[in-house]
């Protein structure tokens, strides 16, 4: 199944496991595709004074509870099933979590890295001046993902202000802080993660210290969290990127990994260390198994060889169901995505807030606000998917979409 498969597959499921109640089934088929796919073609002038036409993609879920929420890809092989995918989960994420926000996703077809400074921005400017009746605060709010960053943001927000003849900071989210971006944004998706996997480990009476870890994925999110984990007194021991896979039984020293990436080289490159193809890490020994690369990496082949007990994902997507039901019937954990990403939304949704406030707050509030509604949805997936005897994302999942359903109702929307 394709990645758009699998989560109409998670969201099935669940509905067929909540059933007890008394969901009425004519609301699950409004739920299980986007409202609205926008595909469009944007010319851009190279700087050689030839012109590409870029591909868009833009999935908007469903207005039961608006505005939209979503982030920006900039990838070669962004697809419209990704996109439509990571709408659903993205409404599913901010449900779970209870944000007053809406699954979107945008997605561009473009290696950013083969276009200038100067095509790039023509790039994002284009796209807001095609797309701008359709977003800006209250309708639907774009945010960085995969090769987007605060520059970027700075230049769309800046091109929707001119757009509307009103300045609005609060019609993307993710930018500097020198464009109204929010304190404590670029940590949050990362601090996300350590206090979702503490209040999992904590209910399970454990802890993450001395903990043998193994993350899938030398990009900015795997890095990011080896070197949280090593704060923790955790060990991490096996890394890999998209080749190669190194191991070291007393941890791998991940400054030494970030600098040999930073000159866009292999993990293989680690001196002191065994190698071996990068998905065969999946199935090697650990407490902790963190997927931090692609979708649809744990399936059905490979789920039966996995030993870690706990996953924690960071990628989206990175199981299949078929490889869910396999895990499950090994006792094996899964934090889920949905769950464990939620962070960086969160923060986004408060960069909203302060925006239409006009009143900022500090670092330490943001990680305060955080934490609190972070940590009390995970522990409330947790203590749930125990107490009926089920996994994590099934449970994540029913949780979201009873309120979705409660949303649909008092709006009457269906």
């Amino acid at each position: 199944m394709n990645v758009y498969e699998n989560a109409q597959a998670q969201m099935n499921k669940a509905f067929e496991t909540g059933k007890h109640f008394d969901w009425d089934k004519n609301k699950l088929p409004v739920i299980l595709e986007p409202q609205r796919i926008i595909e469009i073609r944007i010319p851009v002038k190279m700087d050689d004074g030839t012109v590409k036409v870029f591909t868009w993609y833009r999935s908007q879920h469903n207005d039961a509870r608006w505005p939209f929420k979503g982030w920006i890809r900039f990838h070669q092989d962004v697809d419209k099933h990704e996109v439509m995918a990571l709408s659903i989960w993205m409404s599913i994420k901010c449900t779970v979590v209870w944000i007053p926000l809406w699954g979107g996703k945008w997605g561009v077809i473009v290696n950013p890295k083969e276009l200038s400074e100067s095509e790039l921005e023509q790039l994002s400017r284009w796209y807001v001046r095609q797309l701008y009746k359709y977003i800006g605060p209250g309708q639907d709010v774009p945010a960085p993902d995969v090769n987007t960053n605060p520059k970027i943001m700075a230049w769309m927000m800046d091109e929707y202000s001119m757009l509307v003849w009103k300045y609005s900071p609060g019609s993307f989210t993710g930018k500097p802080m020198q464009a109204w971006g929010s304190a404590g944004r670029w940590e949050a998706t990362a601090q996300g993660w350590v206090y979702v996997l503490q209040t999992i480990l904590k209910l399970k009476g454990q802890d993450i210290e001395w903990k043998k870890i193994i993350i899938q994925g030398a990009g900015n999110a795997g890095l990011t969290m080896a070197s949280l984990m090593i704060d923790l007194w955790a060990t991490i021991v096996w890394i890999s990127d998209s080749k190669w896979a190194i191991y070291n039984a007393d941890g791998i020293d991940i400054e030494e990994i970030k600098k040999i990436k930073n000159n866009r080289e292999s993990v293989i490159n680690y001196k002191d260390a065994d190698s071996v193809w990068d998905k065969e890490i999946l199935e090697k020994d650990c407490d902790i198994l963190i997927p931090a690369a692609l979708e649809n990496q744990i399936t059905e082949n490979n789920a039966k060889n996995i030993k870690a007990k706990l996953i924690l994902e960071l990628a989206n997507g990175p199981t299949t169901p078929e490889a869910d039901e396999i895990l499950y019937g090994k006792w094996t954990s899964i934090i889920p995505d949905i769950l464990a990403n939620a962070g960086g939304v969160m923060v986004s949704y408060f960069e909203q807030v302060q925006n239409d406030m006009n009143f900022y707050w500090e670092a330490d509030e943001v990680q305060e606000k955080l934490h609190k509604k972070i940590t009390e949805a995970a522990a409330n997936v947790y203590e749930t998917a125990s107490e009926h005897e089920s996994d994590m994302r099934t449970w994540a999942y029913i949780i979201a979409m009873k309120k979705i359903f409660e949303a649909m109702w008092a709006r009457h929307t269906y």
